[in-house]
């Protein structure tokens, strides 16, 4: 593995001179990006909503409106189209997704059923394959009443067609809006969901978005009164309708609309150069000018009425005839309010209501913030590693650095290259990567310790070394890489960013350790020719021998079965404290743009809103807040209607740094999502190593694994800490972790079985364990010197998040010792003891292994 051909040599540095250059433009301003080469690359890696700030929403149809919709339309059809055929009827109503009607005479009901045959025809659904579905049929339970039911193909293709118009009429109001490189795609059968970076005022995009603007015109209908209408029964082709600058006001409005909205090419804000207030003027296209220019010259002197979303705008005098197809809307407009109608009408009417089920909105000045602190955690991490591996490897520590940079910059370029979204939780994977990528490099270094010390030459032991690791650290990283995989997923927003930072950094890490770190010793040994070690390993200290780890294993066995039956007793009987993305409700962390944030003032006003159970206290430092606020009953828009009050009672003396919103239908959804995430990682887990290992090892691996998520579990029972989607994140994490300890342990007894055929088992686990425990103690402390350092200075939106991980590496790596191996003993993966061919005992591990233990 030592010989490294020019073309291998060549490939490698192109790799890394790659990498530099492809990850550069991230370390530079966008005027030093400019004024580089137009033949390098310019481009950046786009930071996610939690680092530059912006909004992100997830909109829902309501699939009981589109099904009311489509009830209305089909008594509306029935009505006419029995009418057309002279037929008499009466009960026309509808019920759910059905639609009734009793005809009068029975001679006439097979000429209703001829009538009504067209409602039943099958619709194309407008694919290449020329699919159609039949949207209702009809049925008659006794002579008489025919029955028409809509049947649920039909309903979920118009709810498929509402979807995909609204996710375009969506995409229209934001491009409106001018915020740069919007995201906005669909999300299962019935959601949008809307990312907008840099967004300063999400409230104004929610109101974008949640009004239908389905603009009409109507005449006034002037026979009575609209005070007497809605106090009495208005005329049958009329409706009441109320004001929308004064909703106290009602009018009386023609049913039949005179026009719509459709025809509408174009919506401007202006001024009205008489009174100079803002109007919105509007210009139809030819068809909609025609009717437009009929309907006013059949209605000189009366009033008309101009309604969105069923409230009226104005209801001017019709003065002449407007021919021209353009006209404006006036009213009590500010020029924020005309520019967003002008927005609405341009970009078109939904077909239904959105309603915002999640938002999660972050301030600039936050990003700012978690970008700062990412930076200088990932700065004392990298620098709490390279120190501590000069210090216990010497001239093996700086390969270990080059390799360690090589791995960040590898994992900075690819993310780059496809053009993912930095994260907070993003940028914590990459520290992770710097805790856990020496891992590969202990493991290797750790070897060719093993092999010099048994007598083998330098180059020996270095080509040993490299081999024997390699299959340790394939098994160790693939079990790593399925929690990441799942995770990715499975997750949403940030957490899929921690997932693709850590399986990016997974997989960089197998190169760096095996092939850069490989180059880097040949070229070494090419230059020094060094017959021995060179000095400044001090990892010996670590070595140990004869320890009889199984002689307790009883006691350990009986303490963790203690400690996990306490936590699974404190699950039940307490819980966890579970964040709003489990259990709904709303988290918004303020900052008090004078002075110190008063909390007792700040309670004051918030238990005035009458919002339920309402929590503050200071966040970081005196002048930040955090705010939770209960699970709001009412519906998927309590939890909004929740936001708007605390907006309007705060935003004079706060800013507005971060709100997290979660209606209880996203957050069932997440519950449901994290459990099947934890379970269908620990599947694939237990898959992969029995099929590298044998049953017993995929047994014993996975219940030590649930032993570790449960005991982590536990510390957040005890803790109290927050436990949100992060939390899961880490909790995956800590299961790859756990997974890479226990598989090192497990590799290195698999090879010990087969130079140990007599061995006793137990003998041969606490063999395995001596050998490994360097490793063992070494990955530990690199791994949480990275995560201490994101604890202390990542900031405090990731501190649950790290907090997990560090009681996750410790019980991870106890359980790799204390839980997974003497499992084996349990299942019996060989005889407590072992006779050889003279009816003798077989020797004791001291007496035969032979070599140093390491």
């Amino acid at each position: 593995m030592l010989y490294f051909p020019r073309w291998k040599s060549f490939l490698i540095w192109v790799a890394m001179l790659g990498s530099i250059i492809v990850a550069l433009p991230n370390a530079l301003t966008d005027a030093q990006l400019k004024s580089l080469p137009s033949f390098l690359p310019h481009h950046k890696m786009t930071l996610g909503l939690d680092l530059q700030g912006g909004s992100y929403m997830m909109l829902k149809i309501d699939r009981a409106e589109i099904v009311k919709e489509r009830v209305e339309t089909y008594i509306g059809d029935i009505r006419s189209r029995l009418r057309e055929a002279g037929v008499r009827y009466s009960g026309l109503a509808g019920s759910g997704q059905q639609v009734q009607v009793r005809i009068t005479d029975p001679a006439q009901v097979d000429a209703a059923k001829k009538a009504l045959n067209e409602l039943l025809q099958p619709i194309s659904t407008g694919t290449v394959m020329g699919t159609t579905i039949r949207e209702a049929t009809l049925e008659e339970p006794e002579t008489g009443l025919l029955r028409i039911q809509l049947t649920d193909d039909g309903i979920n293709y118009r709810l498929s067609s509402a979807i995909g118009q609204s996710t375009e009429v969506v995409r229209r109001r934001v491009d409106e809006l001018g915020n740069t490189e919007p995201l906005i795609t669909r999300q299962g059968t019935d959601r949008i969901a809307v990312q907008v970076p840099g967004l300063s005022d999400p409230q104004r995009l929610k109101n974008l978005l949640n009004k239908t603007a389905k603009l009409t015109f109507h005449m006034v209908d002037t026979s009575m009164s609209p005070q007497e209408a809605a106090n009495g029964r208005p005329p049958a082709t009329s409706q009441v309708l109320y004001g929308a600058s004064d909703p106290t006001t009602p009018y009386l409005v023609e049913k039949q609309a005179l026009i719509s909205g459709e025809n509408l090419v174009d919506a401007q804000a202006s001024f009205n150069q008489q009174s100079n207030e803002p109007v919105v003027t509007f210009r139809f296209d030819s068809r909609g000018a025609q009717r437009f220019a009929q309907a006013t010259q059949q209605n000189v002197g009366r009033p008309f009425a101009i309604v969105l979303d069923d409230k009226v705008i104005s209801a001017p005098v019709i003065r002449e005839p407007i021919v021209g197809g353009s006209g404006q809307i006036s009213g009590s407009f500010t020029v924020q309010s005309a520019n967003d109608l002008a927005v609405l009408l341009r970009a078109g009417a939904l077909p239904a209501t959105l309603t915002v089920v999640e938002e999660r909105t972050v301030g600039p000045s936050l990003g700012a913030d978690s970008i700062r602190a990412g930076v200088i955690a990932g700065i004392v991490a990298s620098l709490l590693v390279i120190v501590f591996m000069l210090v216990f490897y010497g001239f093996f520590g700086v390969l270990a650095i080059i390799a360690l940079i090589v791995n960040i910059l590898m994992t900075i370029a690819i993310l780059t290259m496809l053009g993912s979204t930095l994260t907070l939780p993003g940028i914590a994977g990459i520290v992770l990567t710097i805790g856990m990528a020496v891992d590969s490099n202990v493991l290797i270094y750790e070897r060719i310790r093993e092999e010099a010390k048994s007598g083998k030459s330098m180059i020996q032991s270095i080509d040993l070394g490299f081999n024997r690791a390699f299959g340790t650290i394939l098994d160790a990283n693939v079990t790593a890489l399925i929690a990441a995989v799942v995770l990715f997923y499975l997750g949403t927003g940030p957490v899929r960013g921690f997932a693709v930072t850590h399986a990016i950094g997974i997989v960089t890490t197998i190169f760096t350790a095996f092939t850069l770190t490989n180059w880097l010793f040949a070229e070494w040994i090419k230059l020094r020719r060094p017959k021995q070690l060179p000095g400044g390993i001090r990892t010996g200290i670590f070595d140990f021998t004869g320890v009889k780890f199984m002689g307790i294993r009883r006691w350990t066995f009986t303490i963790s079965g203690l400690v996990v039956l306490g936590s699974i007793v404190g699950f039940g009987l307490g819980g966890m404290n579970l964040g709003v993305d489990f259990k709904g409700g709303s988290v918004i962390e303020l900052r008090a743009k004078q002075g110190d944030a008063n909390l007792a003032d700040l309670r004051t006003r918030l238990d005035s809103l009458g919002l339920g159970e309402v929590q503050a206290q200071n966040f970081g430092d005196a002048n930040s807040v955090l705010v939770r606020i209960a699970a709001q009953g009412g519906g998927e828009t309590a939890e909004q209607t929740a936001l708007t009050k605390v907006r309007g009672a705060l935003e004079n003396d706060y800013e507005f740094r971060r709100v997290e919103v979660v209606g209880p239908a996203v957050s069932g959804e997440l519950s449901q999502t994290a459990t099947i995430g934890v379970l269908g990682a620990l599947v694939g887990i237990l898959v992969y190593i029995w099929f590298r290992f044998e049953w017993q090892f995929a047994v014993g691996a996975i219940l030590a694994t649930i032993h570790d998520v449960i005991l982590t579990l536990g510390i957040f029972v005890v803790s109290g800490i927050e436990f949100n989607l992060t939390s899961i994140a880490a909790i995956l994490t800590v299961v790859g972790y756990s997974l890479n300890d226990t598989v090192v342990v497990y590799d290195r007894l698999r090879e010990n079985m087969r130079k140990f055929k007599r061995m006793p088992l137990a003998d041969l686990i606490d063999l395995s364990i001596n050998e490994t425990m360097s490793r063992t103690i070494l990955t530990m402390v690199t791994t949480l010197l990275a995560l201490i350092a994101l604890y202390l200075f990542g900031g405090e939106v990731i501190q649950s998040f790290t907090f997990a991980m560090i009681a996750g590496v410790v019980v991870a790596t106890f359980s790799s010792i204390y839980i997974a191996a003497p499992i084996l003993i349990v299942f019996k993966m060989r005889p407590e003891s072992v006779d050889d061919a003279s009816g003798k005992k077989a020797a004791k591990p001291a007496d035969v292994s032979g070599g140093a233990k390491v």
